[in-house]
């Protein structure tokens, strides 16, 4: 696992959660809380319960959570959380935990933005989540064709300089442009997609993030929920899914070689959980965490129903055969190919046709039969 690893917190006789240094006195829990499916578009949310479960995280050493400004109405609910933690544990409960967000701005207004459209951005986060400054901005770029990314990581760092703004990232950056922005900025994290499924960020990504001193944030870690028992023999399912992640998933999947394909990778790590008293879910994030390429990983859940399961992950050792049955089936991968999300870059390409990019002026619409959406 990438970054210098410290204990962490935990209690009820769950598992303890260790925590990564991304920058000195800077520490994140090593599974981040998604927010994602707090937006509403994977299902119904009942905002109080998951407000309530956001505190089940916290106690379990889970501390911190990932969101984005682009995601209705998740921020304001880690805000409500953050409030309803000082009033039941005291403001000290919140010294350990951290908020990572993102600046997305809408692909329409990339060409002429200014710094007060940036600052707005930014105190819109900074109201809805109730803090006096960011802990981590993660700033995302859709189309490398527009110039300005350079410029406003540029106003990302006066903000900073302001006190709005404790450390910057970027999501889904590429390493040619990573590299262009860690020339100018202190690049503390880089969301990517990384898991058993998708490679794009091993190699020369990962390479230029440890030198660079980037932190890895993988999402994606259990593919929208697809890296589960639930889905071991049963027949390909085709695309025509409500929930918005699993389409861009099941896409992922054929990238990677095909439903088939995919069935052996849940069979050989369905054999695996079986050596360990487990189940697939538990070796797909055990397999990331163990990677040298990744600091931490991102576990996207509405409700903590699933906590404890989630958390056996740090009680399995994979051994070596382990790692080499798994490996056999990933040799045989087609894919995913090329730099990191440039098949999700192409808005003429199937991945690319089922995204949302202008989702701050409240684009809802619908590509095709996809219900699918923002940047994670």
């Amino acid at each position: 696992m990438g970054g210098d690893l410290e204990n962490g917190a935990s209690s009820g006789g769950m598992t303890e959660v260790p925590r990564v240094t991304v920058r000195p006195a800077y520490f994140v829990s090593t599974i981040i809380k998604g927010g994602w499916q707090l937006a509403g578009d994977h299902g119904a949310v009942n905002a109080d319960q998951a407000i309530a479960d956001m505190v089940r995280f916290v106690d379990a050493g889970v501390t911190t959570f990932d969101c984005a400004d682009i995601y209705a109405g998740v921020e304001e609910k880690i805000g409500r959380f953050r409030a309803e933690l000082i009033r039941s544990r005291g403001r000290g409960a919140l010294d350990n935990v951290k908020v990572h967000t993102k600046y997305v701005p809408d692909r329409d207004s990339l060409a002429r933005l200014t710094l007060d459209d940036v600052e707005a951005g930014i105190d819109r986060s900074l109201l809805r989540l109730g803090l006096d400054r960011l802990d981590l901005v993660q700033f995302h770029w859709w189309d490398y064709a527009v110039p300005g990314h350079v410029e406003v990581m540029g106003h990302l760092n006066t903000l900073r300089d302001k006190g709005k703004i404790d450390l910057i990232g970027v999501t889904n950056f590429d390493a040619e442009h990573l590299t262009e922005l860690c020339d100018t900025t202190d690049i503390a994290s880089a969301q990517v997609q990384y898991s058993l499924l998708d490679r794009r960020a091993s190699g020369n990504f990962a390479a230029l993030a440890r030198s660079r001193r980037v932190s890895i944030f993988a999402y994606g870690v259990l593919a929208g929920g697809f890296l589960n028992d639930a889905w071991l023999g049963r027949p390909d399912p085709g695309f025509d899914f409500e929930n918005r992640s699993l389409v861009k998933y099941r896409l992922i999947i054929e990238e990677f070689g095909g439903w088939a394909l995919f069935q052996d990778l849940l069979a050989s790590l369905r054999t695996v959980a079986d050596r360990h008293g487990s189940d697939i879910s538990d070796i797909a994030l055990r397999a990331t965490l163990d990677s040298p390429d990744v600091a931490a990983t991102i576990v996207g859940a509405r409700y903590a129903n699933r906590l404890p399961q989630t958390l056996h992950a740090f009680k399995v050792e994979l051994t070596d055969r382990d790692r080499s049955e798994i490996e056999a089936v990933r040799d045989r991968s087609t894919g995913p190919q090329g730099a990191v999300y440039g098949l999700e870059r192409d808005v003429t390409g199937r991945h690319g046709r089922i995204m949302k990019y202008n989702l701050n002026k409240g684009d809802n619409r619908l590509a095709g039969k996809a219900r699918q959406g923002e940047v994670a």
